[in-house]
Order: C-alpha cells, then structure tokens, then sequence
C-alpha cells in the first residue's frame, strides 16, 4: 500500500512540475480613463513612455473588448519634465519620431497637455512654440489631480535605463 501512494505522489509530482502559467483574461470595463504622468530626467524617455500609452490603445481595442478609443478609452497624458522639449515646433525634426507616434495617438483620442508653468518659466517657451497637438494647463501637478477627480486613474511609466541585453537577463 505504502508503494502504492508513494507512485502516485510521483506520477502526480511529474504532472504538476509540467504545467505552466495559466492565461487570465481580465474583463476590462468600459468606460477606461487613465491620465498619464510623463515627468522624466531626459528628454528621450519620452519614447518607452509612449509605449505604455500605445499597450492601453492596442490591448483595449481588439478582440475581445472591441473598445472605441475616445468613446470607451479616454487617455490623457500630462507633460512637465525635461521631454517638453521634444513637442515644441523647432524640434519637430530632432523628435520627427515622436512626432509621429504622438500624432497616431491624438487620431485615437488621445489628449496631450503640456505644464504652461514648466514649458515658461523652466525653459523660455511660449504657446506659439507647440503644435496644434498641444494643449497648455496652468499647472501639472493640478491638472493631475483634476483628473483624478474626475475618476481617472493615475499611470506613472518608469523609464529605466537597460545596462544588459535580453540574452544576458535570461
């Protein structure tokens, strides 16, 4: 008998050591309203950010949600660190990339609102110097809270900085 359990214990142990993740699908609910904090050290980390911006888009408008951005999927992203500069017109073709991505974005609704108060008093710009893309606030960090208000939720994206490839980590 004793031989008999402990044969079981190994066939079991065998089977549930081969098992894997298992897939969960979330039922997301619409209306999905995220306000998004782009608030980084250099200007270029505006790009990885813009991908956590891009996932939401992606994943909520395809099967099996089949969500309308700007109807079930409102994103607002608010700018105030040092990747203003990437959005004002003398820059345009430095950032022509960024350009694009965040042009793609608006046609999905996305809003873009950059800090007057950074974009002034930090570094010298003025509201000629944005695109048409652009909206200026009176404050970040208001403008944040405002939303939040609004039953928003707040996404933060850390941008770091990889010091190994994929290879390496694995």
């Amino acid at each position: 008998m004793r031989g008999i359990l402990m044969g079981v214990l190994l066939i079991l142990s065998v089977v549930f050591s081969q098992e894997r993740a298992k897939f969960v699908q979330t039922e997301y609910q619409a209306p999905f309203r995220a306000v998004v904090e782009f608030y980084f050290d250099e200007p270029e980390k505006i790009r990885p950010a813009l991908e956590w911006v891009s996932n939401i888009i992606y994943v909520l408008s395809r099967e099996p949600y089949n969500f309308t951005p700007g109807e079930d999927i409102d994103v607002v992203v608010i700018v105030h660190g040092t990747e203003i500069a990437t959005l004002v017109k003398k820059n345009r073709e430095k950032y022509r990339d960024i350009w694009e991505r965040i042009e793609g974005m608006e046609m999905y609704g996305v809003k873009f609102k950059v800090c007057a108060m950074a974009a002034e008093l930090i570094y010298g710009y003025k509201p000629e110097d944005f695109p048409p893309f652009v909206e200026l606030v009176p404050s970040a960090i208001t403008e944040l809270l405002h939303w939040q208000h609004r039953g928003y939720a707040l996404l933060i994206p850390r941008v770091y900085e990889r010091r190994k490839t994929i290879e390496e980590i694995r």
